[in-house]
């Protein structure tokens, strides 16, 4: 993994209940690895419940309630998948309102598995070739996404960076992606 985060924020949206407990943790442990401040951000306060796949997994504190946040406070934003977790994310206003405020203000954005779910809520999706798990496919395209079968997709539509992928066993992947990326755009913020 190169790259240094050099202290930079980085925000991790999940929703109360049903994150993919490995999508979650093994990018904030890159985050952290290479020296950024990762922050677990979500539409409640307390802690989270996350899945491995269909099984309960850990708790996890909220460092910070949505409600007490913007997307000024990060440096980048990490969108963990499982099904559960964007579902409720989609449907709750202001988790979707700080997702299009890091694409407004061309901050970077990685997303795993079914993480795009909420990017297609917050309309960011047209114009943008994207991966993630395989069922989502339809979705991105109606939202006039360019879905392709990779295991990492860089899109760079200005203003911002889009990184996306598909699984968990894509993570090693994706975590060296996004260290990469998040550090790349720090010599230039």
């Amino acid at each position: 993994m190169s790259g240094s985060l050099g202290g930079r924020q980085v925000a991790f949206l999940v929703a109360p209940d049903g994150v993919e407990q490995v999508e979650l943790t093994e990018p904030w442990r890159a985050v952290a690895k290479a020296g950024g401040w990762p922050a677990l951000v979500s539409t409640t306060r307390g802690p989270v419940s996350a899945f491995n796949h269909l099984d309960r997994g850990d708790q996890f504190d909220v460092d910070r309630a949505i409600d007490d946040v913007s997307a000024d406070d990060f440096d980048a934003l990490v969108l963990p998948g499982g099904v559960a977790n964007p579902d409720q994310l989609r449907t709750d206003e202001r988790a979707v309102a700080f997702v299009r405020a890091f694409f407004d203000a061309g901050k970077p954005v990685a997303v795993i598995c079914h993480g795009p779910w909420t990017l297609v809520e917050a309309g960011v999706v047209a114009g943008r070739r994207l991966t993630s798990w395989p069922s989502l496919r339809t979705d991105i395209v109606n939202a006039g996404g360019e879905w392709v079968d990779e295991p990492v997709v860089r899109c760079d539509c200005k203003p911002s960076i889009l990184l996306s992928s598909r699984k968990p066993d894509d993570l090693p992947q994706f975590c060296d992606a996004l260290v990469r990326e998040f550090a790349r755009r720090e010599a230039t913020l």
